[in-house]
């Protein structure tokens, strides 16, 4: 068995013994088919998303691919906020203190930072996401691990009391993970319940539950919980997104040189008769639509026209201008065309649009247009 103990020793953040142990003892155990389901929950800021990624590096040393559940909406391991993803990573992340965005295998769009507003459709959309890894990442046919059957890692959020707690339960209970990390905070009173506490006492042999305390500690063995700025996050993240608009050898080193990037690039024309338009969390009278709409951040969905179907996200885009005259809407996204040509869902949620990328000194105005590419 290789020990992951010096995995992340060049990394800028560190990983105590006790985080190395847990990780090696789910990545190594016994048991090989079905692989492993790690599901990592605990406080606010306690470390869940610096485990999750220590893990998944542990997990690439066993396994060629590894799929990533991320149910935190509001701070997205590898897609932009408002998203629940399915992710499969197949190299080792040599930095963990930098986050990084990837494509997904499966994505939906919740449209908000938070699960309060619509725990049920937030929830529904947590057991697709599963339930799709169970039928397209865990057939074996030859039973050699890291083949054909890919572990699962699920990081969650740090919302662990009142709704939040019975969300959480809920998750559980349909996921059945092979492995709890419960990582504890010095105030216990903001923990978890001690023990598998989703379960009944006659079921607790049937999961392994590791108890881990938060990595970053004062002399007074208290948990120090690393503040962060979830809104500065949230638009660093939007902006690291629509970054992708570009290629990577364009010099765009600050947020006034990408916002201006932005408003002069030549947007996609999208016909509103080829276009359904969805809002999430909230209805808006018909005379609105086009006026709730501009400037706003909004999923780009495949929709199968099945109504029992979740639309599937390949993406976001920002809504540049209106044309009503037209009856056309202008599209800025890094969606490949070849990919925008299957959408025909847009869903407005709640992401709001960085305040840095909305007003561009030098231009009329960012967000009406008459340079335009068509969409299909």
């Amino acid at each position: 068995m290789g020990s992951s103990s010096n995995l992340d020793r060049g990394a800028a953040i560190f990983i105590p013994e006790s985080w190395a142990d847990a990780a090696d003892s789910i990545a190594y155990d016994l048991v090989t088919s079905p692989p492993p389901v790690a599901f990592i929950c605990g406080a606010k800021n306690s470390g869940k998303t610096t485990f999750s990624r220590h893990l998944l590096n542990t997990f690439l040393l066993r396994y060629k691919r590894v799929a990533y559940l991320d149910t935190d909406v509001g701070q997205p391991e590898y897609t932009p906020p408002g998203c629940l993803s399915l992710i499969i990573v197949d190299k080792i992340t040599p930095d963990l203190a930098v986050p990084c965005l990837k494509t997904p295998e499966r994505c939906y769009f919740f449209g908000d930072i938070s699960s309060k507003r619509d725990p049920a459709t937030y929830l529904k959309y947590i057991r697709a996401l599963y339930d799709y890894y169970n039928e397209h990442c865990t057939l074996s046919n030859n039973g050699i691990p890291g083949r054909d059957e890919l572990p699962l890692i699920v990081n969650t959020p740090g919302w662990v009391k009142g709704i939040g707690y019975d969300i959480l339960v809920d998750m559980l209970q349909h996921i059945c993970p092979t492995h709890v990390v419960k990582i504890n905070i010095s105030a216990a009173s903001k923990n978890l319940p001690a023990g598998a506490f989703w379960l009944d006492k006659d079921d607790y042999a049937s999961v392994n539950l590791i108890e881990i305390d938060s990595a970053r500690r004062d002399s007074y063995n208290r948990s120090v919980l690393v503040q962060k700025e979830a809104r500065l996050i949230r638009d660093f993240r939007l902006m690291a997104y629509f970054r992708q608009c570009f290629p990577s050898d364009v010099s765009l080193g600050t947020i006034k040189e990408l916002a201006h990037a932005i408003a002069c690039r030549p947007p996609y024309q999208v016909p509103i008769t080829s276009i359904k338009i969805k809002h999430l969390h909230c209805q808006v009278p018909s005379t609105e639509v086009f006026y709730s709409l501009n400037a706003t951040i909004v999923g780009l969905a495949v929709n199968s026209g099945n109504s029992e179907s979740i639309p599937v996200c390949v993406g976001l885009g920002i809504v540049r201008g209106i044309d009503t005259f037209k009856n056309l809407l202008y599209v800025i996204t890094p969606v490949p065309q070849s990919t925008l040509s299957s959408v025909n869902l847009l869903l407005q949620g709640f992401i709001q649009l960085p305040c840095g990328l909305l007003q561009v000194q030098g231009c009329i105005s960012p967000y009406m247009t008459a340079n335009a590419m068509p969409m299909n």
